[in-house]
C-alpha cells in the first residue's frame, strides 16, 4: 500500500501523540510507500509562523524525520492543479491544502492517513484505524 500521510498524522507521530492510531503509528514505522506533500510543508511553516502550530521540534527537525522515515515529498504539478479544479464542491470541506491532498491522492494512486473522515466523501482510500 502506497500512502500520503496527512499533516497531522506526521506531527502526532513525531511527538508521540496519543491521538495518532496504532494502525497510522504501524504504516509510519514501515517507512516504505510513505509520500508526504510540499503542501503540507508549506501549511506547517505558516502555522508556525503565524503561531497556530506550537511545535516542540523545529522545521529543520520535521525535515530530518520525514528522512528517517523514508517519506517522499510530493511537489505539486500542473496535473494536481487540474484535478484540484475538478473535485466536487463539498461545503463541509474547504480546506485548500486538504483539497490538494486529495488531488495528489487521486493522481498518485495513493491512499491517505487521516483521522478526518471528511476525506471518506472523496474517491480515495483513507487509512486510520
Amino acid at each position: 500500500m502506497k500512502v500520503l500521510l496527512y499533516t497531522h498524522a506526521l506531527l502526532w507521530y513525531i511527538t508521540s501523540d496519543l491521538r495518532l492510531s496504532d494502525k497510522a503509528r504501524e504504516i509510519i514505522q514501515t517507512k516504505t510507500n510513505l509520500f508526504f506533500s510540499i503542501a503540507s510543508l508549506w501549511e506547517i511553516s505558516i502555522k508556525i509562523n503565524i503561531g497556530k502550530l506550537q511545535q516542540s521540534s523545529s522545521f529543520d527537525d520535521i525535515l530530518i524525520r520525514l528522512e528517517f522515515i523514508n517519506a517522499e515529498i510530493l511537489s505539486l504539478k500542473e496535473e494536481d492543479a487540474k484535478t484540484y479544479v475538478d473535485l466536487p464542491f463539498i461545503p463541509e470541506h474547504r480546506d485548500p491544502f486538504d483539497r490538494i491532498l486529495v488531488a495528489q491522492a487521486i493522481n498518485y494512486s495513493l491512499d491517505i492517513v487521516s483521522g478526518d473522515k471528511k476525506f471518506d466523501l472523496y474517491p480515495i482510500g483513507r487509512v486510520w484505524e
